[in-house]
């Protein structure tokens, strides 16, 4: 039964490390409860509904994904598209909430037909190899970085841009601590080592009044005040074209670079250099944003956090239906879930950083032509704070390296076309 629902075979993977995989991959997704609210409260939506609502559109697409596509990742609405949700649309725009979830909507439409057209499929497979492994690092990098910076340890400095926080005390010291704790785990390969750092650091965190036990249950509010609540008047405008235009953008190449990174880090390629579960990866992320936005949610997408699972031995749909119990526990058990501090999972996206690194190995450095557009696409990643901004400089610094080089053969039609498009985005 396991391998119908989920892909899990008996002999090739191991039930107790899957389980201990997508509990891992919450917890260091968890902050979105948190974190979507207060976002999107900001917009002038109900908080409570949102909260409910986001927990309940990760556990949909989740278990979505562990039954169709039966992968081992989790999604959540997307951080980006919903600050470009409350504060470009709502605010800086000046439209109600309603017109953004209408546009939210229109893109996961427009993004189920791009699926079925295998266009979305086609767009990847135009990816060099050498970007498409540049990606996983960028992505490692950056969840390091989201990590530092949500514990404090790396601040805000008008200086220099970052600084190192202060180290000695506080969420930045209970971080150092957890990270110490797990990386000792980790060499030791103590079974489980991902969740036992996040678990452990947590605890430690009482005694330093870091970690706020809350209560345990709590009745989830309603979404009664955020479903279905669309605003079809203004679809044809102007503004509603650029608003889908830039969420499909943005979206589609977070997702295609987080499915690459993480399948690069796993080795989930098949010996053809191709993913033959990413069609579905795509269905599940389309259906995601499209019943999201029915519910009240911006952008729905698979999240990076979804390493810390692959890292931990994750490899089937019984990760991301853990995960996805999770997610649906947590609409019940929302105080308890919401003790576990930012610091206590910080830890674990460093060490998840580090991992994800050595997918750059395979990159010939001292071939410039390769390793000048690699390192661009990586180092953009965390300094621009956006996968897709990495993966369009990485790609049209290649592709315009290896022509102005005369290296033709290696410049496919498709690389061109993605570099002239990516041109266009910054440029008009």
């Amino acid at each position: 039964m396991l391998k119908k629902l989920f892909g899990f075979e008996k002999g090739t993977h191991n039930l107790r490390t899957e389980i201990m995989a997508g509990a891992t991959t919450f917890l260091t997704m968890a902050y979105i409860l948190a974190v979507q609210p207060s976002i999107m409260e900001n917009a002038g939506m109900d908080k409570g509904a949102v909260f409910t609502a986001t927990a309940l559109i990760s556990a949909f697409a989740t278990l979505l994904m562990a039954l169709y596509a039966k992968l081992p990742f989790a999604l959540a609405p997307a951080m980006g598209p919903n600050a470009f949700f409350a504060f470009t649309i709502c605010i800086v725009m000046g439209y109600s909430w309603q017109f953004a979830l209408t546009a939210v909507l229109l893109e996961g439409l427009i993004f189920i037909l791009l699926t079925i057209t295998n266009l979305r499929e086609k767009i990847l497979n135009a990816i060099p190899e050498c970007i498409k492994n540049a990606i996983g690092a960028g992505i490692g990098l950056f969840i390091a970085f989201i990590g530092l910076q949500s514990a404090g340890v790396v601040v805000n400095s008008d200086a220099t841009l970052v600084e190192l926080g202060d180290i000695t005390s506080g969420p930045a010291l209970l971080c150092i601590i957890g990270l110490l704790i797990t990386s000792i785990l980790i060499v030791r390969k103590v079974s489980g080592s991902l969740l036992i750092g996040i678990i452990a650091t947590t605890l430690i965190g009482i005694p330093l009044g870091i970690t706020q036990f809350n209560g345990v249950f709590d009745t989830p509010p309603s979404i009664t005040p955020i479903l279905f609540k669309f605003d079809f008047a203004q679809v044809l405008t102007k503004d509603m074209v650029i608003t889908v235009f830039i969420l499909l953008f943005v979206d589609m190449f977070d997702t295609i670079g987080t499915l690459i990174g993480i399948a690069t880090h796993a080795n989930m390629f098949d010996k053809n250099g191709k993913l033959p579960w990413i069609k579905k990866a795509f269905a599940v992320d389309a259906i995601g944003t499209t019943a999201g936005a029915m519910m009240g949610c911006s952008t729905v997408t698979t999240y990076v956090e979804s390493a810390s699972g692959v890292q931990q031995g994750g490899r089937t749909g019984v990760t991301a239906f853990t995960t996805a119990v999770c997610f649906l526990l947590a609409v019940f058990f929302a105080p308890f879930f919401m003790s576990v501090p930012a610091a206590a999972t910080a830890p674990v996206m460093i060490i998840v950083g580090v991992m994800m690194m050595a997918s750059f190995k395979k990159i010939e450095i001292f071939d410039y032509s390769e390793s000048i557009p690699a390192f661009i696409c990586v180092i953009f990643m965390p300094l621009s704070y956006s996968i897709s901004n990495g993966i369009m400089l990485g790609i049209i610094s290649y592709v315009i390296i290896n022509l102005a080089n005369c290296k033709w053969q290696r410049v496919s039609i498709g690389s061109i076309i993605l570099a002239v498009l990516f041109i266009l985005k910054f440029f008009v």
